[in-house]
C-alpha cells in the first residue's frame, strides 16, 4: 500500500505578514501542515535545526541568509531512520532567500530518494516556490518531482481548498 510523508520545516515568532510583523506560535508551514492531514492520511516528521534561527525575523533572515551563502548543512535534533516505506514525501518550507532553508537541504542529502514522488510545498509572502523545485531536483536525486504549490504564508489557515485541489490533481485525494 502507497505510504506518505509528510517532511516540513516551519518557524513559529516573529514572522512577515504582507507588510508587518507578527509574532504567532505556530509557523504558516506547520499550520498548512495541519490542513493537509485533515485531507489525507500521512505520517509527518517536522524537520528542526539543533541550533534554531533567532525568534526576531530581522536576526533570523540575516542567519538564513549567511547559511546560503555558506551552502550550510545545520544539524538537525532528529532525522527519520529511514524514508523507505515512504512513496511519496510532501516537502513543506518556507521560502528563504529564494529557495528551502538550509536546514531541508540537511533533510534531502540525508537519503536515497529514487523511485520516490516528492511534492514541494512552499509558503511565502509573494516570492513564489523560488529556485526551491530546481532545488529539490538536484539534491534529492532519482526523486520523481511534481509541481509545488505555493501558498501565501498570511493565508495559510484558509488554503485547505488550495491543498485539497493539489492532493487532488496528484493522486492523493
Amino acid at each position: 500500500m502507497a505510504k506518505t510523508l509528510i517532511a516540513f520545516f516551519s518557524r513559529a515568532d516573529e514572522n512577515y505578514f504582507g507588510g508587518a510583523m507578527r509574532y504567532v506560535k505556530v509557523g504558516n508551514t506547520e499550520i498548512v501542515v495541519g490542513l493537509m492531514k485533515e485531507l489525507i492520511e500521512a505520517d509527518s516528521f517536522k524537520i528542526e535545526m539543533k541550533d534554531p534561527y533567532s525568534p526576531v525575523y530581522m536576526t533570523c533572515i540575516d542567519q538564513a541568509k549567511k547559511d546560503k551563502a555558506a551552502g550550510a548543512r545545520p544539524e538537525l535534533v532528529s532525522m527519520p531512520e529511514s524514508i523507505d516505506e515512504y512513496d511519496t514525501i510532501v516537502l513543506a518550507y518556507p521560502n528563504y532567500w529564494g529557495t528551502m532553508p538550509m536546514a531541508v537541504f540537511t533533510f534531502l542529502e540525508a537519503f536515497d530518494f529514487t523511485g520516490k514522488t516528492i511534492l514541494p510545498l512552499c509558503t511565502n509572502e509573494g516570492s513564489g516556490l523560488g529556485s526551491s523545485e530546481r532545488d529539490i531536483k538536484k539534491y534529492a536525486k532519482g526523486a520523481v518531482l511534481k509541481k509545488g504549490l505555493s501558498i501565501t504564508g498570511s493565508q495559510a489557515a484558509n488554503s485547505k481548498g488550495n491543498v485539497q485541489r493539489w492532493f487532488s490533481a496528484n493522486g492523493l485525494i
